[in-house]
């Protein structure tokens, strides 16, 4: 098995009252929006979330194909999600994706597993040098330790992990423009007002 996805679900927003990815848009739960898009360019879909509780709430919103896994970690973060996702893979290669991008680009997610092959990572950089660890491919062995490395530092940050990895592969935003030319892929929902924009885009997309 080469590739697998990873999608961290194990944040509770506070402005929406409920988990991230249970939240509907266009009458579909987020965390479906990003297990639709990645189904064509994945052979293993994995959702990572933080308590039993939650695993259980997802479970009853998405296909059985899906495996749920919960935090390893007491401490939640993102980099610990990713830890738990890197320890149960089985592909050779894992996307990274949070919960709440749910127009990610199939065409870009494909460009970066091409780009890792022979790499530790295939990470979006935006032209201020910010970059996207969460929305990016890793060699799913050299991400694991470094993962385990970091949170053994007392780090839990994504970019400390990324800083441990040599021979990453950083993608220019304005390279993906050709495949997403709104990179709308990057698009998040973190407030009342970007779920109206998403459902705004929505209707966009279908007219």
């Amino acid at each position: 098995m080469d590739r697998s996805a990873i999608i961290l679900a194990g944040g509770f927003s506070s402005r929406f009252g409920q988990d991230k990815g249970l939240l509907q848009l266009a009458n579909k739960p987020l965390i479906k929006h990003i297990l639709d898009a990645v189904s064509t360019v994945v052979d293993e879909k994995m959702v990572v979330v933080s308590s039993k509780v939650q695993a259980e709430n997802c479970e009853k919103v998405i296909g059985s194909n899906v495996n749920v896994l919960i935090d390893t970690e007491n401490m939640h973060s993102p980099l610990v999600g990713a830890l738990t996702g890197f320890k149960e893979t089985r592909g050779k290669y894992a996307l990274l994706l949070p919960c709440d991008t749910p127009y990610v680009s199939r065409d870009v997610l494909s460009f970066l597993f091409e780009l890792c092959i022979n790499k530790t990572a295939a990470i979006p950089r935006w032209p201020n040098g910010y970059i996207e660890p969460l929305q990016a491919v890793y060699f799913t062995k050299p991400a694991l330790e470094a993962a385990k490395s970091t949170l053994i530092e007392g780090k839990f940050d994504m970019r400390s992990m990324v800083k441990k990895l040599r021979g990453v592969r950083y993608v220019s935003t304005l390279v993906l423009q050709q495949l997403d030319p709104t990179l709308r892929t990057f698009f998040n929902i973190s407030t009342p007002l970007d779920l109206k924009k998403a459902e705004s885009m929505l209707r966009n997309m279908k007219e």
